[in-house]
């Protein structure tokens, strides 16, 4: 062991030193609790990284630290979770945030750029740190994968986009995409060897469609537009990207070119650049750089010369210099007259007809039908100066100042014109790697003196060590033998900050030699403890690719594991020490470790020892047989040899960044001639509270031949080595113990194929069915392969209504990118400001008898504490419909998480800690009810309503076939990326208060703070600028946290603040509801329903809040797209001791079709006919009436359906879907297509919108409306909507806030109605001005916009005009009368789904979603797209992952992102297909467009229905009945129960001998 000197006194400090985006910071003597986060955000003022979950599972904290490496003089660079790393720890680094890398005013980094231009961001709340992510992978890596960047982003959550887009965007980095659009390879002039910037100023217009007028396809013409690279010019080659030969305007977002051809049924390349070979004259072929003209003049694009990329016109003269234009980065732009652009790749736009091209490489297709290109005509219908005179804006070195409202600009219309520059490009911003932040000089400099300080920060509760020499390290570890060794904190910061775990030293090795050093040896490699898993991966994968493979078997089996542990934040600060010693029981190294036989080194002061990890190394629940005063030093791992065999396996709810349901690990060593098992090592994970090996399988399996015998007898061993108890914390004991067993049966197989590979003369002594078993791959396969996305831009919109129905980009992107875009928690704190935190009951039904809150009030920094008795009576209620709700609970806790009081102190670490010490005293009242069977047995419930239509006994006696079910659907976490955030300001007078909040409907929280502080509603103004995030979580549920945040400030005329952490935040607000559905229904032999009766079920909770209408929407949904003569629907809400569920995207509505689809799909099982053919005869058409006497006007579900079977080839690809389920027994694939049909509208009241728009005398607009900005693009819809009305650039239009002094009586945003009811709001209230102005302008014709507004007011005229719009068309629906018109009217479409199953793990894959919806005209398509995917992503997670769990006692268990799992990167289709149906206006909304943020999650319907269609083709094999109940969510374990199959039934068997436990299972379903 190498000595080191003793430290010199001069190397202890107490003063940390780091920079912070190139600016050092110094402090004195650091708080050892703080994160960095909480330093970044409060002491520094940088709030652009977010507080999202506090436990590193969602990324929206992630920067970058870089340390300089003196020893290999290079810079490091690792993204990491603020929220957790310590701020003690960053000591020496220089640490990046979003804020650093580029901003709107001084420039854009490029990855922000793109991901804005690409719609990546909705809410914009994840948006910093996904940024922050791929920004470190380009500065690891500049040309990246896409693979690496999927796996750079597992650690980053987003809940609205769907990730698509976020991919897409980044897609324009990677090696793949460079090399792959051009025929030249690497040689392509983007990415050849001295290119400055390789291929990445990509255009800005990326997944948007081309568009123009149908005149050359009425003429008999087609037209192909395709990208290529540009470099014809220079070397006469041509670059030619794929063409389809369907011409549809698609944009194809394809990243890894061979597995986009081979999963891409919809074109044949190959045939396709032969035909455009042998083009007819009449058909224009344009290439975007490709370097060739048509025959009938159509431009294409030359390469660049030496002063920036030239147009080249062929079939035209070159332009001289006064036709071309060049803007500031050198780009060449062509002529004016064209309206064309090329950018420095050779992109450019294509102006004939308004036809855009230049997707990031992607290919873009024309259609009839889609979008057309004009023939010899070269208007730019958005320019105001008519034909042939466009203008162009052009960015300046990236520099952007409200680029999305640079882009407009529009046509006259009755004398009123619109000034302003116009936009047709903007360029992506390049990235050049050259030109990045560099590592601060100062720093670099001082850095090796700064690593070898020993530092040592006290705090009031915690001090922090920093030893740099080993002794000093072992002589802590002496002196406080129960310190925690911490290294990236990620272990410890959760069990700090929630499970209340305290302590008191913290330890941290990670600049001590021997800690963090690896070396290969003879025999094997040793690790430090605190290596990172990052520094893990590449030292193995360096030592796999230079060493035999006989060697390196464990190395690999460790590594097939880190690609699947956690995300690369945690990676990069985890160590593979902290792993070890943490012995968490789901680890999913441990196995390995045992498996592999490692060794491990711990010292203490007078000597060292070395263990064997094996099963005595674990001694229970996080515990093993180190000593208090040992520390973990290094780590062995063994070379494997030529005759072992090792495997891992993993099973989770998501796919990546998840903690293990059951993992495994299997080594064995066979010899080779004979097969005859001569060693083995099986551990599990998962199975007990510590990482188990099976000692009785092992030995008696040792020396039997590895054979069929010794599958069987190995199943039954294990199944005796591992028992499970039914009330096993996680629950799943069935499962868990299901998968043991598949885990060694796919082992079993893995070590035949091997053998066989070996020796291949056993594959004549070895059973040959064995062989072709085909299990599938042992670890998740596949990934991201690409998309499309097809609209018809501007279809419908008349040129006149420019810039409506225009994909512009969301007009906060570059906020959110920048992590400039304020929210709630991101406003400046007030000199006096106070942070509250909320004490919450832990019982349900249960009387409170005390609460002591006077050792609080004791604590130094605690102000105040407020409970029920200081808000008595009815200011103590609320509730959205009735008021049965208290704001405290005073007597009694109904549930699990109702607010009891809340406790205010200096700073928010002070409140939480001392709301945690309230003491609060409870008694039983009785047995909760928590489940909807409690709620039936107790007839706890609300209503029960009935809707009856027909004749039902009449119906069911028609009936040849009747069938009775039952399904459940569970409920779904909003898990808004931005938690609940408040902050209260007293005015000082009159009661007057200003409350800024995280809500959606600013007039509830007014009113209620109003009533609760007994104040007139015109005292309380309520602000908000916008949320991260909502999902109608928003609505109702934050007046538990508003209002008594309110009061508090009220009480201590200060400003108080608070923002609740993600577990609060799920606890508190609930989700959407569960459902419980009982059917019947009657049908012919054809599968034409004759009868349909239908109880639903709905757990609501333990308050009415809005569960009444979410159930009258489910029951008038109920038929989703089916025609039903006789039906009757009877509907209970089953009031539990639950926290309150609420509203939801979709309200209802998506259990109703879940049901509906459920029960299409059983009649068509039980008839064995084709569930297309079920669904379609009994289709709804135009003029037919649903149950609720609503006669469907413009129905275009049939539209929708016909074309996304066409479009998706459904036929040949469920042709292809049998083959393959013939041939595999243990991977199947399912197909389902599904439509819906989404009513739109609010309940009668509520269908009403207000706005205020005002113009400045320097001509600028602002714009209020009741509508609040969540993501959804509204405020940019009503921008596009005002610009169009007043005819002035989007520039001149600003949207602020939504404010409650402004436009009063706002509705909810919400019911996807909002662009309906505010775009008309805002429309009147500018035709009013318009009217008002209208003088002037006819007065001065050829004046401009500013000039009429200065006449205007110099003639004493109001500038300020409000706006009001209601919809008259609907009515309540009156259950006693059966009457009544709910919806205004409908949003349609279909979507097929394709996914595949392991049938031994339950695990799932999507392989394919295509998706037709009607959205009328829609007012800006990339925004609506986004929508679709968003919704249609969060749809795939309520019926696939996401589950809620709850303890017997009512308990939510599955509490923020380690345990309630949504949607990652890698869970999205592999291939996802949008398109919005053309021509198919809607007469009852603004500018004929439809509602879009609720209908397309009831698609993700074919998700659940393909999954059960491959469930089905698994039980058809066993011969068992395709007619099964498979509820929702169907995730893995629902999967692998309904697969069935030998291993289950040997397990029943056995369970069914162990049945004596009469134990609470751990979980309930609600």
């Amino acid at each position: 062991m190498q000595v080191f000197d003793s430290p010199a006194e001069d190397t202890m400090s107490n003063t940390l030193v780091f920079f912070v985006n190139g600016r050092k910071v110094t402090e004195e003597n650091v708080d050892p609790e703080w994160t960095l986060l909480t330093y970044l955000r409060k002491n520094l003022r940088l709030t652009g990284a977010k507080l999202g979950c506090g436990e590193g599972g969602c990324g929206a904290c992630t920067v970058m630290l870089s340390r300089y490496d003196h020893e290999r003089l290079i810079t490091r660079h690792y993204s990491v979770n603020a929220c957790l790393t310590p701020v003690a720890s960053v000591h020496g680094l220089a640490v990046t945030t979003v804020e650093g890398i580029g901003s709107i005013k001084d420039g854009l980094h490029a990855v922000q750029d793109r991901l804005a231009k690409a719609h990546g961001s909705q809410c914009g709340f994840c948006t910093p740190g996904i940024v922050m992510s791929m920004y470190v992978l380009l500065r690891n890596k500049n040309l990246p994968s896409m693979d690496d960047i999927v796996q750079h982003l597992t650690g980053n959550l987003c809940r609205c986009t769907g990730y698509r887009a976020i991919l897409d965007g980044f897609s324009s980095f990677t090696g793949d995409f460079s090399t792959r659009v051009c025929s030249a390879g690497v040689n392509c002039c983007r990415v050849k060897k001295g290119s400055r910037r390789p291929f990445q100023n990509v255009e800005a217009r990326s997944h948007l469609t081309v568009y123009g007028t149908k005149e050359n396809v009425e003429n008999g013409k087609e037209v192909f537009i395709q990208n290529g690279c540009g470099n014809s010019m220079q070397n006469g080659s041509e670059c030619i990207d794929q063409i389809s030969h369907n011409k549809t305007i698609l944009y194809s977002n394809r990243n890894v070119g061979e597995k986009w051809r081979h999963g891409n049924p919809l074109i044949n390349h190959d045939d396709e650049l032969k035909n455009a070979q042998n083009r007819d004259p009449n058909q224009s072929l344009i290439q975007n750089g490709g370097g060739t003209a048509s025959q009938n003049g159509y431009e294409g694009y030359g390469c660049a010369n030496q002063n920036g990329y030239d147009v080249v016109p062929n079939g035209r003269k070159k332009f001289n210099s006064e036709q071309r234009v060049t803007d500031q980065n050198g780009h060449g732009i062509t002529d004016k007259k064209y309206g064309g652009n090329s950018h420095q790749n050779g992109h450019g736009m294509v102006q004939e007809g308004d036809g855009d091209i230049a997707q990031n490489g992607h290919e873009n297709l024309v259609e009839k039908g889609y979008g057309y290109i004009k023939e010899n005509r070269f208007k730019d219908v958005r320019s105001p100066y008519g034909e042939n005179k466009s203008r162009l804006f052009t960015e300046t070195n990236g520099n952007i100042s409200n680029v999305s409202q640079k882009i407009i600009e529009n046509s006259l219309k009755e004398n009123v014109k619109m000034e302003g520059k116009s936009s047709n490009v903007i360029s992506w911003t390049p990235y050049d790697p050259t030109q990045e932040i560099i590592f601060p000089p100062e720093l670099k400099i001082m850095s090796k003196r700064l690593d070898r300080q020993m530092l040592e920060f006290q705090g009031k509760r915690v001090a922090y060590y920093r030893p740099v020499f080993f002794e000093n390290l072992l002589d802590l570890k002496d002196r406080f033998p129960h310190a925690k060794i911490i290294v990236g904190n990620t272990e410890v910061g959760v069990e700090v900050a929630f499970k209340k775990q305290h302590y008191p030293i913290l330890i941290n090795p990670t600049r001590i030699p021997q800690f963090t050093a690896s070396e290969v040896l003879e025999s094997g490699v040793r690790v430090g403890a605190a290596v990172t898993l990052t520094e893990l991966q590449g030292f193995l994968m360096q030592i796999v690719n230079s060493h035999p493979p006989h060697l390196t078997k464990n190395y690999s089996a460790l590594l097939e594991m880190l690609k699947w542990f956690a995300g690369q934040q945690i990676r990069n600060t985890a160590s593979i020490g902290g792993n070890i010693m943490t012995s968490s029981p789901v680890s999913d190294l441990n196995p390995i470790f045992v498996a592999a036989g490692v060794t491990l080194t711990f010292a203490k002061l007078g000597g060292k020892r070395e263990v064997v990890m094996d099963e005595k190394f674990f001694t229970g629940y996080r515990t093993n047989t180190a000593q208090p005063n040992e520390v973990l030093t290094s780590i062995f791992i063994p070379h494997s040899k030529q005759d072992e065999f090792i495997r891992t396996y993993k099973q989770s709810r998501r796919r990546n960044d998840d903690i293990a349901i059951v993992n495994a690990a299997f080594k064995v060593e066979i010899h080779p001639e004979t097969c005859v098992l001569s060693n083995m090592k099986l551990a599990f994970g998962g199975m007990a509270a510590k990482t188990l090996t099976t000692p009785r399988t092992m030995k008696e399996l040792i020396g039997c031949k590895w054979d069929e015998t010794l599958l069987e007898k190995g199943l039954d061993l294990l199944l005796e080595d591992l028992p499970l108890n039914a009330s096993a914390p996680g629950g799943m004991v069935e499962y868990r113990r299901t998968l043991t067993l598949s885990f060694f049966f796919k082992f079993y197989l893995g070590v035949r194929e091997w053998l066989t590979k070996r020796t291949p003369r056993l594959k004549t002594l070895l059973s040959p069915v064995d062989l072709s078993v085909d299990v599938g791959s042992d670890s998740h396969s596949g990934g991201y392969r690409g998309s499309s996305q097809r609209f018809s831009q501007g279809s419908g919109i008349k040129e006149d209504k420019y810039p409506v129905g225009q994909p512009f980009v969301h007009a906060s992107a570059f906020k959110h990118t920048s992590g400039e875009a304020v929210y709630v928690d991101d406003m400046p704190h007030r000199e006096d400001e106070l942070h509250a935190a909320l004490v919450v009951s832990s019982h349900a039904n249960a009387r409170i008898l005390r609460i002591d809150e006077t050792p609080v009030l004791k604590m130094e920094g605690v102000h105040a504490f407020f409970s029920a008795k200081d808000l008595p009576g009815d200011r103590n209620m609320m509730g959205c419909l009735l008021r049965d709700e208290e704001i405290f609970a005073s007597q009694e806790a109904p549930c699990v998480g109702q607010v009891i009081g809340i406790v205010v102190a200096d700073d928010q670490a002070t409140a939480r800690l001392a709301a945690s010490k309230v003491s609060v005293l409870y008694e039983s009242i009785s047995s909760p009810i928590i489940t909807i069977e409690d709620a039936i047995s107790n007839k706890s419930w609300w209503g029960p309503w009935v809707i009856l239509k027909g004749n039902l006994d009449e119906g069911f006696k028609q009936a040849e076939h009747i069938l009775e079910g039952e399904m459940r659907m569970g409920g779904q976490e909003h898990f808004y990326m931005e938690p609940n955030a408040h902050i209260a300001v007293p005015k000082g007078e009159d009661g007057e208060m200003e409350i800024f909040t995280s809500s959606q409907v600013p007039t509830s929280t007014q009113m209620q703070v109003a009533k609760s502080l007994s104040v007139p509603a015109n005292r309380i103004a309520v602000r908000i600028k916008r949320l991260g995030g909502a999902f109608g979580g928003k609505e109702s549920r934050p007046l538990c946290i508003s209002v008594p945040l309110a009061l508090a400030a009220s009480k201590l005329q200060r400003p108080v603040r608070i923002t609740l952490d993600r577990q609060e935040d799920m606890l508190i607000t609930a989700g959407r509801h569960p459902f419980l559905c009982r059917w019947k229904v009657g049908f012919t032999s054809e599968g034409r329903f004759t009868a349909l009766q239908v109880n639903l079920y709905s757990n609501a909770g333990c308050a009415y809040d809005v569960s009444g209408p979410v159930m009258h929407k489910a029951m008038f949904s109920i038929d989703n797209a089916y025609m039903h003569e006789n039906i009757q629907i009877t509907g209970y809400v089953c009031k539990t001791h639950l926290p309150s569920n609420t509203a939801m995207r979709g309200f209802g509505a998506p259990q109703a079709a879940m049901f509906a689809e459920e029960i299409a799909s059983q009649v068509a099982t039980f008839l064995r006919t084709d569930p297309v053919l079920v669904r379609e005869r009994n289709m709804y058409k135009s003029g037919n009436v649903t149950h609720i006497n609503h006669t469907l006007e413009h129905c275009t579900i049939h539209r929708c359906w016909t074309q996304v079977i066409h479009q998706s080839k459904y036929n040949v690809r469920a042709m292809a879907v049998m083959e393959f389920n013939k041939e595999n027994s243990y991977r199947k694939r399912g197909l389902s297509v599904t439509p819906a049909k989404c009513g739109v509208a609010f309940d009668r009241i509520l269908n009403q919108a207000g706005a205020l728009v005002q113009i400045y005398t320097d001509s600028s607009v602002l714009i209020t409306h009741g509508g609040v900005e969540m993501g959804q693009g509204l405020h940019t819809k009503m921008i596009q909507v005002a610009a169009n009305v007043l005819k002035v650039n989007p520039e001149n239009i600003h949207i602020s806030e939504t404010a409650t002094d402004k436009v009063p009586n706002t509705s909810p945003t919400a019911a996807s109605i909002s662009s309906d009811i505010y775009g008309m709001a805002i429309a009147n209230a500018c035709n009013e001005l318009n009217r008002r102005l209208k003088p002037y302008v006819t007065l001065n014709a050829k004046g401009q916009w500013k000039d009429w507004i200065r006449a205007a007011y110099a003639d004493r005229v109001s500038l300020s005009a409000t706006g009001f719009y209601r919809i008259d068309e609907v009515t309540d629906y009156d259950f006693e009368k059966q009457s009544g018109q709910p919806f205004h009217y409908y949003t349609n479409g279909a979507a097929v789904t394709e996914v595949e199953i392991d049938c031994l793990t339950g695990d799932h894959t999507i392989l394919r979603t295509d998706i037709v919806i009607d959205l009328g005209n829609s007012l800006n398509p990339a925004i609506d797209i986004g929508q679709v995917e968003g919704a249609f992503l969060q749809g795939a997670g309520l019926v696939t992952l996401e589950e809620l769990r709850y303890s017997p006692e009512g308990s939510l268990l599955t509490r923020g992102p380690g345990a309630y799992k949504i949607p990652g990167f890698q869970d999205i289709p592999q291939e996802f297909h949008v398109s919005l149906l053309e021509g198919a206006p809607n007469p009852f909304a603004i500018y004929s467009s439809k509602a879009v943020g609720e209908p397309p999650l009831l698609l993700a319907t074919s998700v659940f229905q393909a999954i059960k269609a491959a469930v089905g083709a698994a039980r058809a094999e066993q011969n068992l009945s395709l007619v099964f109940r498979l509820d929702s969510p169907a995730t893995a374990e629902r999967i692998r129960m309904a697969c069935r199959g030998h291993i289950l039934e040997k397990l029943n068997k056995k369970m069914v001998s162990e049945a004596t436990s009469t134990e609470n299972p751990w979980s309930v379903t609600v």
